[in-house]
């Protein structure tokens, strides 16, 4: 790739390098003394010399990692003018280097494929130098002039299709960074790179990174975010942000959702586990607050119930009070005491203490008591305990959906409550449809729900008129592949479970519309799947239910930030009769450094 002219002090440098001697490790186009970083990256994922040495391979040093995956990134100020190969790579050190920005050096070692997360995790690999034999030349050189990532540069187009006959695979394809925004990123891995004043799409994290766009026109929405809108609406402009600079040293700054890191952020393109390509800067913006603010929805109405779903992540007694008094007082003042509330990821009295302990009646009381202290309802709740270590989530905690329910405004129909392992069913009752048990759980024998969350049903009446609501946490996205992943497009393997699930939903849901056509119905909670998604789709098969969130425009549908994109999970579904409805997805969380779960709340109301 082309570059900036190198300085006369690493000609030099180059010079007595090469006059040194270099050892080919490849029949390729390069000889024994022209091995370079080009020629070990190659043009496409992985390096024609993957697991050969190579020696004397010169560079100036760019960058310099002390933590983590310890070890420093070097590039060869002169390009070889073909854009698909870089001219930067990582050297694995295993301790902390002994380089520093700005030596000229050259470097020993056994070019390797490292993948991030294990051969199966699907991630691509890093190309690196490990097992090194460093020489410094000189020292005090320029660094070689960034390549500066903008809009423009990178393509929308997102990746090419895997090679069936590599199993979907990439890595043994041309890269084609003119095309793909996968392969432009590739074709800079190792090298030194620059984004300028970018957008936040991604708010800091508890790593100390956070997420910028480079294209501020893709995908946006109000708040600043990028919209995950469907699979193939990945977002090429995202990218990762980290500092090489120890937080000790230097914290990491604090960033919300459509705040702007301004001036220059400067340094290596590395790939990693959680995130894909990423710019570990040597040199970090500034973050500019614009000002993001938590939104409040708006009371219901006198005849309207409100419902929503909050996913309250891992509550229990051992939380911090002030856990439970920032979520108390986000139900009472942003969702505006909501009818009933479904909560998710409750866990038990011990939390993760694996004692055999299930009830949650210690951290039930502990949040309607803050709930109330916030100045909200006396709610009461309904759930069914879960069999210990059966249904998923941290070892021990035991997590469940409860419904909470204000007993001013609606009331709670207890039916011969259900336990674990027994199912509600649907029976017709004086011309409607009726619960066998409420509160009680669907399906639970059914091996859709092994070690996963049992969908919890409940029979509430508002206003004199019946309405089921149905509590769930599918299945988690974990063991998916990354929208990096070297199969274009990824496997979503964990798509298959949240498919039966759905399924089973949905059949509850139609047997509730057949013992009355017209019932009030919601499904609602941690859906762990998009509104376009397979789940979602089976989950409204049939005209059985209708995703709500889909009456947002589709810049505003979202619950959950990953990665910068902004994307759905949680969801209110709703049945045929419920035809005029409000929906809101109450932005609280996500977008924010600042966390009290990292889910939005979603409700819903309307007049049963």
């Amino acid at each position: 790739m082309p570059v900036a002219p190198r300085s006369a002090a690493m000609s030099a440098a180059v010079a007595a390098a090469l006059a040194a001697g270099l050892i080919a490790a490849s029949s390729g186009s390069a000889s024994a003394a022209e091995v370079k970083i080009h020629d070990i990256q190659g043009a496409t994922r992985t390096s024609p010399l993957a697991g050969q040495q190579v020696s004397n391979v010169p560079g100036i040093v760019t960058g310099v990692r002390t933590y983590g995956s310890k070890g420093f990134w070097f590039q060869d100020p002169e390009g070889d003018g073909n854009p698909a190969t870089s001219e930067g790579i990582f050297v694995f050190t295993s301790s902390a280097p002994t380089v520093a920005v700005g030596d000229a050096i050259t470097v020993s070692g056994l070019v390797t494929e490292y993948v991030p997360g294990g051969l199966n995790s699907g991630n691509q690999s890093l190309t690196q130098i490990s097992k090194p034999t460093v020489t410094v030349v000189s020292k005090g050189n320029p660094v070689p002039a960034p390549v500066t990532v903008t809009a423009r540069s990178v393509p929308s187009a997102y990746a090419p299709e895997g090679d069936p006959a590599a199993g979907g695979s990439i890595n043994a394809l041309p890269l084609n960074p003119a095309r793909y925004a996968l392969d432009y990123y590739e074709s800079l891995e190792g090298t030194n790179v620059r984004v300028n004043t970018s957008r936040v799409v991604g708010a800091t994290d508890a790593h100390a990174e956070l997420w910028v766009t480079v294209k501020p026109h893709e995908n946006d929405n109000r708040r600043g975010g990028a919209v995950y809108g469907s699979y193939a609406s990945q977002n090429t402009g995202r990218i990762q942000i980290q500092s090489l600079v120890p937080l000790a040293q230097q914290p990491f700054p604090k960033a919300n959702v459509g705040d702007l890191l301004t001036g220059a952020t400067e340094g290596p393109l590395d790939f990693n586990q959680y995130g894909g390509y990423t710019l570990t800067a040597r040199t970090l913006g500034t973050v500019v607050d614009r000002g993001l603010k938590r939104e409040a929805t708006r009371p219901q109405r006198s005849g309207e119930l409100a419902v929503a779903t909050y996913n309250v992540e891992n509550l229990d007694p051992t939380d911090p009070q002030e856990k439970f008094d920032a979520l108390a007082a986000a139900v009472v003042n942003n969702l505006a005491s909501p009818d009933v509330v479904a909560l998710e990821e409750i866990q038990d009295d011990n939390g993760a203490k694996n004692d055999g302990t299930v009830s949650a009646a210690a951290t039930l009381k502990k949040f309607t008591d803050a709930i109330v202290a916030a100045g909200g309802p006396a709610y009461e709740w309904r759930s069914v305990d879960p069999e210990n270590n059966k249904d998923g989530g941290e070892p021990g905690g035991n997590i469940r959906q409860v419904f909470l329910f204000n007993p001013e405004r609606v009331s709670f129909t207890d039916r011969a409550a259900g336990d674990a392992t027994t199912a509600t069913g649907v029976v017709r009752e004086r011309g409607k449809a009726a619960l066998t048990r409420s509160p009680g759980r669907i399906d639970p024998a059914n091996a859709a729900w092994e070690n996963s969350r049992k969908p919890l049903a409940g029979e509430f009446r508002f206003r004199g008129r019946p309405v089921i609501v149905v509590a769930n946490h599918f299945g988690s996205k974990g063991g998916d592949e990354a929208l990096t992943s070297h199969h274009q497009p990824p496997v979503r393997s964990s798509e298959a479970k949240r498919l039966q699930q759905a399924q089973a939903v949905n059949a509850f849901v139609k047997q509730v519309l057949a013992a009355q056509k017209n019932a009030d119905v919601l499904v609602l909670g941690d859906i762990n799947d998009f509104e376009f998604s397979a789940t979602t789709k089976a989950l409204t098969a049939g005209g059985a239910l209708y995703p709500a969130v889909k009456s947002l425009p589709r810049s505003e549908r979202y619950s959950y930030v990953f990665q910068g994109n902004s994307q759905v999970l949680d969801q209110i579904l709703t049945s045929p009769s419920i035809r005029h409805f409000d929906y809101d997805s109450v932005h609280i969380n996500a977008e924010f450094a600042d966390q009290n779960s990292d889910h939005d709340p979603q409700v819903i109301r309307f007049r049963p």
